[in-house]
């Protein structure tokens, strides 16, 4: 759902990086001076409160924090990096009900769309309560062996099951809502929610998903038949995959990039969307074709 809401300025902010890049740590240290002329109250995680020493900057009176205590009060989280930086700070966002922002320092950034260089233009109507915020659904993901459930974990981009020998493909069956949809022979399979549609899906020759669709895209990565295709389907269907791979640790799952897991012979994946989602808030004028055209290059003149 997208909307506007307009409302009082956000009290409490929490802050979060998930890197040691020096142009991070300046525009960390930026927005800290920003806040404190705003008078807005601050904390910052682990990783942030590293990045202001590492400037040689006094945190002396700096509030800090855990990733257990993330919410300690806060009304709002930004956070400072790419798309990396963003995944990381939903998963805590989610967890706490809290309206996620991201000042863009990495690469693309789909999901950071405040420019660094113009963080105080950005973020004085935002602050003031002009913005717009929209949700995001997220994957839940559990891996069932002999009955019993050995791993749970979440997604906002993609659910991953590949190969670890590089060598060698994996074999897997594939279920929606308990429909037999194909048995692969693959480097892998991605299960993408409309977020990560313009992640490793896109890479494998997936469609962009509009992020207000209700929808999910499994994406086979460089399947051995060529007709296995990108498969659009509800969002609300539940996937399982069945590990046909003969060698232990031949398979593994990853949730967005980070949390992995390894497979062994007839493991079943199951993904379904979660019931938390992830709120993003975005400029007023934020339009997502906009977003598509200035990081995919759509708008270069064709010479």
């Amino acid at each position: 759902m997208v909307g506007t809401k307009d409302s009082n300025a956000f009290k409490r902010i929490a802050l979060i990086t998930n890197s040691e890049a020096r142009k991070v740590a300046e525009t960390l240290n930026r927005l800290i001076a920003y806040l404190q002329s705003c008078k807005i109250d601050f904390i910052l995680d682990e990783c942030s409160s590293a990045l202001i020493e590492q400037l040689g900057a006094d945190k002396a009176g700096l509030p800090g924090m855990k990733d257990d205590n993330f919410d300690a009060g806060c009304d709002l989280a930004i956070a400072i990096g790419g798309d990396g930086t963003m995944l990381k700070a939903a998963h805590l966002a989610c967890l706490h009900d809290i309206p996620l922002l991201g000042i863009n320092r990495g690469r693309l950034g789909f999901l950071a769309d405040i420019p660094a260089d113009a963080l105080e233009e950005y973020l004085k109507p935002i602050f003031a309560g002009t913005f717009v915020e929209e949700e995001r659904f997220l994957l839940h993901v559990e891996v069932l062996r002999d009955g019993q459930s050995i791993f749970k974990s979440s997604a906002l981009n993609d659910v991953i099951l590949h190969k670890w020998n590089i060598a060698k493909l994996v074999e897997f069956e594939t279920y929606v809502d308990n429909n037999f949809v194909h048995r692969q022979r693959s480097d892998g399979l991605i299960i993408s929610t409309p977020t990560g549609s313009t992640a490793y899906a896109l890479s494998g020759g997936g469609p962009i998903l509009h992020p207000s669709l209700d929808a999910l895209v499994l994406v086979p990565i460089c399947p051995h038949t060529l007709t296995n295709r990108p498969i659009v389907i509800d969002g609300n269907s539940l996937v399982e995959i069945v590990v046909g791979t003969r060698e232990i640790d031949q398979a593994r799952l990853t949730c967005d990039g980070d949390i992995e897991t390894e497979l062994a012979p007839g493991d079943r994946i199951r993904v379904q969307k979660k019931d938390k989602k992830v709120r993003l808030i975005h400029p007023k004028d934020h339009d997502h074709f906009s977003t598509l055209r200035a990081k995919l290059q759509w708008g270069t003149e064709v010479c």
